[in-house]
């Protein structure tokens, strides 16, 4: 599992900075394959565990899910390099590509077959390997 799409959630909050800078517009400003930063979060009064995604230009676009949150903020907190890339937007959740290990992410291929899963969604091919 070193390489993998996660969900980010959350996208529909405002910001908590002074501008309360808004999640989806800067989702939707964002192009695929644009870097994104991971940053654990252990002081969050809502979840020790979370997990805030920052796009490339550093302003907060939502967290990982609860679900996934506590396994990649332990390996980061382990000190494993990851990158991390915007992947799509579909509804009310953004996607990121994450790949531990220090190489950059890739983005899978879109199935010709495949139905439109609308605003650049890349499924992985074979599906989670995580059992969700």
């Amino acid at each position: 599992m070193d390489e993998l799409t996660l969900a980010v959630v959350g996208i529909d909050f405002p910001n908590e900075d002074k501008a309360r800078s808004n999640r989806r517009f800067e989702l939707l400003a964002s192009a695929i394959g644009d870097p994104v930063t991971l940053r654990p979060e252990p002081r969050n009064r809502h979840d020790p565990h979370a997990v805030a995604v920052f796009s490339a230009r550093d302003v907060q676009v939502g967290y990982l899910s609860a679900e996934r949150a506590p396994l990649i903020g332990a390996r980061i907190r382990r000190g494993e390099v990851v990158r991390a890339v915007f992947q799509g937007l579909s509804g009310s959740v953004a996607y990121i590509r994450v790949r531990f290990g220090g190489e950059p992410p890739s983005l899978p291929p879109l199935r010709p077959d495949a139905p439109a899963q609308g605003d650049d969604f890349f499924p992985d091919p074979d599906g989670p390997d995580w059992g969700a």
